[in-house]
């Protein structure tokens, strides 16, 4: 596993450094989504490139993206002191959206159109090599150094507006960093793709500015969050065989999540306590009256965690069938968990197997997987059946007991 996501993992830490840098600037600026409009208008000059006749990893390729990517760049530098008249927020959607659609009715004349989309979206970060690094290294050290040698009034024109940039020359200073910020993007997203590059640029800065404030202490945190979220979101791909963009992304939201949960939890006094723990009565317990069949992931949880939840509701025979379910699950799981490893490390080069014995265990563990899927209908047909015992009898001191504390809580509660 090292050696495959060696050269991937460090892509990801080049990625997180400049990005996060840049999206310091960005948050000072207000222009969120400046990233993701950037990185379409370099998507659709890469479009148009492969309608052309050019591979998407072309030099070709890359010059039609970036050629493209300047040119929004300049377009949003000049329109900055219009911000009055035209908010930047509104450019850069108007800008999304139409290059969106651009791109899309380009490679809706080209071969394999929708495989080319999903390249775009997701990338191939992956498969990156040492010499993509190397190359990324190179480029984003040459826009390093030229950020270092202005940061006075790039810092000014970003933190303190425009205003205090304007005795410096604004529209150069804009030009200067919205180029360079396209240049930084046209080469991530032949690496990462869209979606990755914006996560990158977005989630590591969000967090650092959540966990503390002043530019130099972010920047650290933003880096830092950003290679262990990359790691994360790699072992993951790995583990349970996902695509491994989509598998970063994924992990950066969950990060997010569980940071702004954890704030919002630390300021919840007991009275916010108990009326949200009444609402989710409430709102667990109505579905379950009127319609005991659709999906309740509050009563699947406690019943995975105390299984008589549910057993209790069931007669003799009925658990027996839950039993022997449940034990074909699991052994089809550890079945599978090998199957698949070998299959992964087939795929992977790291086992030889010909191409016969190959197409025989994929056939092998899509059977397998049929089977597990119809021991979990049973155990789905069963919970149904609980379902219906349990709708009055819990179902109805559920409701009737949250909407008593909610009523003591917020209507009482807010009575003189």
């Amino acid at each position: 596993m090292l050696e495959l996501l060696l050269w991937p993992f460090i892509a990801g830490l080049v990625l997180t450094v400049i990005h996060a840098y840049f999206d310091l600037h960005v948050l000072a600026r207000g222009v969120i989504f400046v990233d993701l409009s950037l990185a379409q208008v370099a998507a659709l000059g890469l479009t148009i490139a492969i309608l052309a006749g050019h591979p998407v990893h072309s030099p070709a390729g890359y010059w039609y993206a970036l050629l493209f990517a300047v040119g929004g760049a300049v377009v949003f530098a000049i329109a900055r002191p219009y911000e009055q008249a035209l908010p930047q927020e509104a450019l850069i959607g108007i800008v999304y959206a139409v290059s969106t659609a651009l791109g899309v009715i380009v490679l809706d004349r080209a071969p394999l159109g929708a495989e080319h989309i999903k390249q775009l979206l997701i990338g191939s970060i992956v498969t990156v090599s040492r010499q993509d690094v190397g190359m990324l290294a190179l480029i984003y050290s040459g826009i390093g150094v030229v950020h270092v040698l202005c940061r006075r009034p790039l810092l000014e024109a970003s933190f303190q507006g425009q205003p205090a940039a304007a005795r410096g020359g604004a529209l150069a200073w804009d030009v200067l960093f919205y180029v360079s910020f396209a240049l930084v993007v046209t080469s991530s997203v032949r690496v990462a793709g869209v979606l990755l590059v914006f996560s990158y640029l977005i989630v590591p800065a969000v967090l650092a500015g959540l966990l503390a404030s002043g530019f130099a202490l972010r920047l650290i945190i933003a880096c830092t969050l950003g290679a262990l979220l990359t790691g994360l979101g790699l072992y993951a791909s790995w583990t349970w065989d996902l695509p491994t963009g989509p598998a970063i992304v994924s992990t950066f939201g969950a990060a997010v999540a569980l940071v702004v949960l954890g704030r919002a939890a630390t300021r919840l006094t007991r009275r916010k306590l108990a009326v949200a723990a009444s609402a989710v009565a409430v709102l667990t317990a109505a579905p379950l009256i009127s319609s005991p069949h659709l999906e309740q992931p509050w009563f699947d949880a406690l019943a995975d965690v105390a299984p008589v939840f549910e057993t209790a509701f069931l007669d003799a025979g009925e658990r027996e069938q839950r039993a022997e379910a449940i034990q074909s699950i699991e052994q089809a799981r550890a079945e599978l968990t090998r199957l698949r490893a070998l299959d992964q490390d087939v795929r992977w080069g790291k086992e030889s197997m010909d191409a016969e014995r190959a197409e025989r265990l994929r056939q092998y563990l899509a059977g397998k997987s049929e089977i597990s899927a119809g021991d979990q209908l049973v155990l789905r047909h069963l919970r149904g059946k609980a379902r219906e015992r349990q709708r009055f009898a819990l179902g109805l001191p559920l409701l009737l007991t949250g909407a008593y504390g909610l009523y003591r809580l917020l209507w009482r509660g807010a009575s003189p």
